[in-house]
């Protein structure tokens, strides 16, 4: 197993928790009684998930699995307001998913390089004994402290980003494929198993146009219950836009392959069922113009295309069927899946905004407060 590519990671998180308010009265000479001028203390850090373009992997999240805030600065007198805390920021690959690892619940996704998800709130900073004075309390010598800091365990799970998903058994040709249309270098062998780690690769087509291919290790009949690579990689199929399923040619039963193929994608995740398909038939280097007759009558009703990654027959038109799948207005299931993400998305940015604290009514004012003050403190 390629131990450079790390697709799934737990990480302890906390933010930084509010800097004291201060308890100052005013000094200053020829000036008698000064008041209450003790500043608010500093935000606590917060914790934010960062999607960068440049990984595509979570191994520099290995062996880094804590990740602590900065915490706020206490406030000082002359009303002056502590230091915030220093932020952290966890930089990931586009598409990566975050659940919490207690609970299992989701909890944000970021797709698009450069999206920012704050994934634990800093502390808000307690407030100085200047905003206690009142008419019949002129010289309030009690501050809040500051909010606690936030503790969370998160799951990090990648999905790759890609337009077309390579599905099929071992050695039916995918990473021969990938090595052919575009960059990519994958590890081939005439043995099973011989692609441990997914691949990406980016297509050139036509007219300086290009698509980004996903070369998925291969499924056997199981899969899905956890059998050979079992549910490890199958999660990187389902932000595919188009699945490219490729059965060899001299395989004992095409549909039947087909068929478990389709079945362990259903059994995984129902939701790909509603994704786009293509069937490429590898290896059709060996089948003269009536075998291809042959078993052309008993295929999926599906697009299909007879290639031979090794002699290049039928990869142009591959691609054409391809991008004609890509740019029609069928390719549903990604839009599906991309449309629940990004509904999850808003739920949890909703939650997480910045609350404006001094737009709240006055009972929430006052049970703030109320809360916050420091009952250690006799006054």
């Amino acid at each position: 197993m390629d131990s450079n590519f790390v697709d799934y990671v737990k990480i302890y998180c906390r933010s930084g928790k509010g800097g004291r308010g201060s308890t100052h009265l005013h000094r200053e000479k020829f000036v008698a009684k000064g008041g209450p001028d003790g500043g608010d203390g500093g935000r606590g850090g917060h914790v934010i998930l960062r999607a960068n373009r440049n990984y595509w992997t979570l191994i520099h999240l290995k062996y880094q699995r804590h990740v602590f805030a900065g915490h706020g600065e206490s406030g000082a007198g002359d009303r002056c307001t502590g230091k915030d805390g220093e932020d952290r920021v966890i930089e990931v690959p586009c598409g990566t998913v975050v659940y919490d690892a207690d609970t299992g619940e989701f909890i944000c996704d970021v797709m698009d390089d450069g999206q920012e998800v704050v994934l634990l709130k800093g502390g808000r900073g307690g407030q100085g004994n200047w905003h206690f004075r009142t008419a019949t309390n002129q010289t309030p010598r009690f501050s809040q402290p500051g909010e606690p800091a936030i503790e969370r365990a998160v799951i990090l799970e990648l999905k790759l980003l890609a337009d077309v998903g390579l599905v099929g058994f071992p050695n039916a040709g995918k990473s021969t494929l990938l090595s052919v249309v575009s960059a990519a270098k994958p590890k081939i062998a005439d043995y099973a198993f011989t692609t441990l780690v997914p691949n990406l690769g980016i297509v050139s087509y036509r007219d300086n146009r290009s698509f980004v291919m996903a070369d998925i290790p291969g499924i056997i009949e199981g899969a899905s219950e956890g059998k050979g690579l079992g549910l490890r990689f199958l999660r990187h199929i389902e932000r595919n836009s188009v699945l490219l399923f490729m059965v060899p040619a001299d395989a004992k039963d095409i549909h039947e392959e087909f068929r478990i193929l389709l079945r362990e994608l259903q059994n995984y995740n129902p939701e790909l069922m509603d994704k786009q398909r293509l069937l490429a038939i590898t290896k059709s280097d060996m089948l003269d113009e009536e075998l291809i007759a042959e078993i052309k009558k008993d295929l999926p009703d599906i697009p299909v295309v007879f290639i031979s990654s090794i002699v290049g027959l039928g990869i142009q038109e591959l691609k054409d069927m391809i991008w004609k799948e890509l740019n029609s207005e069928a390719p549903k299931a990604a839009a599906m899946t991309h449309r629940n993400l990004e509904i999850r998305k808003r739920e949890v940015e909703m939650d997480d905004e910045d609350a404006d604290w001094d737009e709240f009514d006055d009972d929430d004012e006052f049970e703030q407060d109320y809360d916050e003050l420091d009952w250690e403190d006799e006054e």
